[in-house]
Parts: structure tokens; sequence; C-alpha cells
């Protein structure tokens, strides 16, 4: 009997691991939304909206910088892994969630205050489900991740060929694909992270900054998700 009250042990504490480790990524990822949030309502104001959009209602050069530069974070987070310390990534990771509230201050000129925060209460309501369908699910999601990755390079494609076509409808269709992508893409994310999780070893400094990478995925899937629907059903002033 020893050897089953130790196997059982051992089991025990990796779940305890695993699910430490997910809700680190998850409180990470919660506190760069709240960062995020406050700069989008800051530069949203009537003293710094001028910062980001001029009077001619284009962007300044400052808003150029905090809508192109947090790509390039993320290009230097994906590349510089593991050159990278913990803290040099935290602090892009939070430097990018800085930069890309202050570009979304711009969607409170486009959409009324009403129609963002019930957009964002529904975006908070679905990530929260398919997080949970992701962390809970015994169906391997890995295939589904696949296509749903091809799904995001075409939307990317499809999105800078609109840029240059301007149709409505074609916006329209982005975002409804926009939407199940990054619905599905949660899903995976998590199931993913929980792997990681399981397999990592805690502690290490692998293991933290696999947690900053976990949460900014998650992040994007939850920043995105809410544009996408934002632009589905948001309400213009």
């Amino acid at each position: 009997m020893e050897p089953i009250k130790i196997n059982n042990y051992t089991k025990s504490k990796s779940r305890t691991n695993t699910s430490s480790f997910v809700a680190n990524v998850f409180s990470l990822m919660f506190t760069a939304l709240i960062i995020s949030g406050i700069s989008a309502v800051w530069f949203a104001s009537d003293e710094m909206k001028n910062y980001i959009i001029s009077s001619e209602e284009r962007l300044t050069t400052f808003g150029w910088i905090s809508t192109l530069a947090p790509l390039g974070l993320v290009m230097m987070i994906g590349f510089g892994f593991n050159k990278y310390s913990v803290k040099f990534l935290l602090g892009i990771f939070i430097l990018y969630s800085t930069l890309t509230g202050i570009s979304l201050s711009t969607i409170f000129a486009i959409y009324s205050i009403s129609s963002i925060a019930t957009t964002f209460f529904i975006s908070a309501l679905t990530f929260g489900i398919m997080a949970l369908t992701g962390y809970t699910t015994k169906t391997d999601l890995t295939k589904m991740g696949s296509l749903l990755m091809m799904g995001v390079v075409g939307i990317v494609v499809a999105s800078i060929v609109n840029m240059f076509i301007g149709s409505p409808l074609m916006d329209y269709i982005i975002s409804i694909i926009g939407v199940l992508v990054f619905t599905g893409l949660t899903a995976y994310d998590v199931q993913k992270i929980k792997k990681i999780g399981i397999q990592i070893d805690q502690g290490s400094e692998t293991a933290q900054k696999m947690m900053v990478l976990g949460a900014l995925t998650l992040y994007l899937d939850f920043i995105n998700l809410f544009l996408m629907l934002l632009r589905l059903f948001g309400n213009r002033d």
C-alpha cells in the first residue's frame, strides 16, 4: 500500500504545481489588462488625448509609436526569450501592455462608453468560459490550434488588404471570423499552458519566463477578441 500512497502524493503535488503555474499566468495577464485599461482611460481624457490624436483627427507621432511599437516588443519577447532575463522580459511585457492601452484610447473617440463597457463584459464572459473549457477538457486541441493559427494569418493578410480596399462587408466578415478564431484560441492556449505547467520544472527561471510568455499569449487572445466584438457590436458616437 505504501507505493500507492507515494504515487497519490506525487500526483496531488503535480496537480497543485500545475494549478499554481496556471494561476500565476492568469494573474500576470490580468495585471497587464489593468495596466492597459488605466492607460486607455487616462489617454482618452481631454487633457491627454491630444498626445494621440491631432486637431486634424490624425494620429500624432506618439500615437503612431504607441500603435506600432507593441509589435516590435512582441517580437523582442519571442526572439529574445532564451537570451533575456525574467525581469527584462517582464519589463517588456509591462511596457507592451502600457503602449497597447494608450493605442486603445482611440476607441473612446469612435464608440460610446456604454457599448465599450458592454462589449468588454461580453468578451470577459466569453474568454472565461473558453478558458475553463480549455483547462478542463480531455480532448486534445492541438490540431484545432494549428487551424486557428492559420486563421490568424488569414485575418492579418485580409486586414492589410482591406486597408487599401476599404470594404465594410469585408471588415464585417473579418470581424466574425476573428471572433471565432480568438474564441477557439483561448481554449487552445489555456490547454497548452496547462500542459507546460505539468511538464516544466516549477520555480526554475524557464518556468518564470514561460509564465510571462503565457500571460502575453492570453492577453493577446483577450484583446483581439474584445476588438473583434467591438467592431461587430459597438455603437459609434
